[in-house]
């Protein structure tokens, strides 16, 4: 039985066997050519273009470090890219270690190789890893080097990975600086993945904005361009204002908010490296645009260096909100703050250290302190060297973060009313009514008020929203008191149409909204501050027409078995002139609110569509064909005078028009 038990086990250790010879041992660029994924992110076309920006790296390292002026990329037919520079040339000697190899096929065929550890060849460099130019050979059909170097050619030549010839000793040569010639390997990428002009184009065009030092040749075979993109067959790339031209280029068609462009080139402190950024505002960038490099390799993911510009730019600009005790400008994030802004910012270090062998990330942390302290003091000198275009750059900022929180509430409401059923104000009587024609919203004053009304309503048609007090003047609120007042956060619910840019007519839940408030001075007050909140943040209700004031009555009169309704003084006197003339005893009764109100003379008066008068809210006829803005127009600054933050504007209001006042109700 034992010995039974013995054999089944033996058989199943026998199929299932790991023993030494499991165990794989991959040399030289094996391991690239069987995880390429490890090494440029895959085997897709982007990465067949990561084989270009390898060899161009170490083309643009030698112009970084001073010694080339002269870069050439040549894309020709057959998916086969020339990149050649005048620098020093790789070099060609035995190489100390590996006795029988030169240098130059140390470096193309051994993982990890290069000139760039130390730091004595490249104070600063892209290429940092050892592993660009031998995975690019690896990843090659064939790939060939041409060196010029002392005066002598020396060529040598590869096939994915592997030397197919010696290293040749040509004649002599006047030219200086090293070609590599490479065809991407289609058994790798694909029988059908070729390079696109374009991109390559696009990608030599940033290299030579980020190092205002080189010039780059490009040149590419006519039957490679495809029409209508607009790639040159050839031009000479050169930038003699770096990242200042790239940024100008950027925004040609667009207009700029500053007269001059955020700018500088920054050595960083104790030979630690150099920074250059250049930053603008634009009204058509509303996403903006940010591009960062760091020893002239692009990194869209960004990194400590991006980190250290944003918290720069907030500092520097906090700094100066201070001074000229701006606090909403103060408040600003760095999201606000380059939420519309064009930025390229390119950093030079030693040592960097990426995310990845593809570099898309800067994870280097002392990055962060040094751009941090280039750009805050360099910032905060440029806001005070134009007070008048900075502040209105201020403005314009706070402007586009109120709007931009404005639709973040409105879009996180949208998202929950997605996922569940629609939230209304738990005080909202809505109508029953499941459409929109035909209905409206009566926003009174209230809880009282609002028990009268729900009471006179048509239920089918009309519903009620009481609000508890004034509401917010949101014409001198900051975003965040607003998007924290429950008065209006209700209001926004149960009208469903968002606010600010995010309005939207179609999604209004009702065909009318009306404001009835008492007819007194308090109920005006309010009434006027809804008008601000509806002209400020929901302007298309007024525009389409759909914004209403109720007309309740303010006084009763009765005489024997007749009564009317009088809206205010002046109409109490009309009545009793005419409805009255002749009565010696007529009771006239002064409503103290809506909310004392029989419901059924609510609704005789001012609820009933059949007899009730409403006055429509609209905009002066000239400032309504115009698609009045709401940076300007005589309603603005009517508003802006009366219900903005400056009470000698009020004042000066009340003075010039006092003589007009009449029967002040006090």
């Amino acid at each position: 039985m034992f010995h039974g038990v013995r054999k089944t086990t033996m058989k199943k250790s026998k199929n299932n066997s790991y023993s030494a010879a499991d165990i794989e041992v991959l040399e030289g660029l094996e391991p690239v050519r069987k995880r390429p994924g490890m090494y440029i992110g895959g085997t897709d076309e982007g990465a067949m273009h990561h084989l270009v920006n390898e060899i161009l790296d170490n083309a643009m390292d030698e112009a970084v470090a001073g010694h080339a002026t002269r870069i050439e990329i040549d894309l020709q037919p057959g998916n086969r890219v020339v990149i050649s520079d005048n620098g020093r040339g790789i070099p060609v000697d035995k190489h100390p270690k590996y006795k029988d190899k030169s240098a130059l096929e140390v470096i193309f065929t051994t993982l990890h190789s290069g000139g760039k550890f130390s730091g004595k060849a490249y104070a600063t460099s892209g290429g940092l890893h050892g592993v660009g130019s031998s995975v690019v050979n690896a990843l090659s059909e064939e790939m060939s080097v041409e060196v010029a170097r002392d005066g002598t050619l020396y060529t040598q030549s590869y096939q994915r990975g592997l030397p197919a010839s010696k290293l040749k000793k040509g004649g002599a040569t006047k030219k200086r600086g090293t070609t590599v010639t490479f065809v991407p390997d289609s058994q790798i990428f694909g029988e059908k993945s070729s390079f696109r002009p374009q991109k390559i184009y696009k990608l030599a065009r940033s290299k030579a904005y980020l190092y205002r030092g080189v010039e780059i040749k490009w040149q590419c075979e006519a039957g490679l361009l495809k029409e209508g993109e607009a790639t040159p067959k050839e031009e000479i790339i050169k930038f003699p204002n770096g990242i200042l031209d790239y940024l100008y280029a950027l925004t040609e068609k667009q207009s700029a908010l500053t007269p001059k462009p955020f700018y500088g080139a920054v050595e960083f402190p104790d030979d630690e490296g150099r920074c250059e950024f250049a930053v603008t505002w634009t009204e058509e960038e509303a996403d903006g645009f940010l591009s960062s490099y760091c020893n002239t390799v692009p990194t869209p993911l960004g990194g400590t260096h991006v980190q250290g510009l944003r918290s720069g730019l907030a500092r520097g600009l906090r700094n100066y909100a201070d001074m000229t005790n701006n606090r909403k400008a103060g408040s600003l994030s760095p999201d606000d703050i380059l939420g519309s802004a064009t930025v390229l910012l390119s950093i030079f270090i030693r040592d960097p250290q990426f995310q990845g062998q593809t570099k898309d990330k800067l994870t280097t942390l002392h990055a962060t302190r040094l751009v941090e302290g280039a750009v805050r003091d360099h910032f905060e000198h440029w806001l005070t060297g134009d007070n008048s275009a900075s502040r209105a750059l201020l403005d314009y900022l706070v402007q586009m973060a109120e709007e931009r929180r404005r639709a973040k509430d409105v879009k996180e409401m949208s998202r929950k009313s997605a996922t569940r059923k629609l939230r209304l104000p738990g005080k909202l009587a809505d109508c029953s009514k499941k459409t929109s024609k035909d209905t409206e919203i009566f926003i009174v004053e209230g809880d009282s008020a609002g028990g009268s009304a729900k009471q006179a309503r048509n239920r089918e048609l009309q519903a009620i929203l009481p609000l508890r007090g004034k509401v917010l003047n949101v014409a001198s609120a900051t975003t965040d008191k607003i998007r924290q007042n429950q008065e209006i956060s209700d209001l926004i619910q149960a009208l469903g149409c968002g606010i600010g840019k995010s309005f939207d007519i179609n999604k209004l839940r009702y065909e009318r909204v009306i404001i009835m408030t008492d007819a007194d001075v308090d109920g005006a007050h309010i009434a006027s501050l809804l008008i601000t909140l509806f002209y400020q943040e929901m302007r298309g209700l007024i525009e389409h027409g759909a914004l209403y004031l109720a007309l309740p009555p303010l006084y009763r009169l009765a005489s024997g078995g007749t009564s009317v309704y009088a809206r205010d003084d002046a109409h109490k006197d009309e009545l009793m002139k005419k409805v009255f003339k002749g009565k010696k005893k007529v009771d006239v009764s002064r409503f103290k609110g809506l909310g004392e109100m029989p419901a059924s003379q609510l609704k005789e008066t001012t609820m009933d569509m059949s007899k009730r008068s409403l006055l429509r809210i609209v905009l002066p006829e000239a400032e309504a064909e115009a698609g009045a803005v709401v940076k300007g127009g005589a309603t603005a600054d009517l508003i802006n005078r009366l219900m903005g933050k400056n009470p000698e504007a009020r004042f000066e209001f009340i003075q010039e028009n006092a003589e007009f006042a009449e029967n002040i109700d006090v």
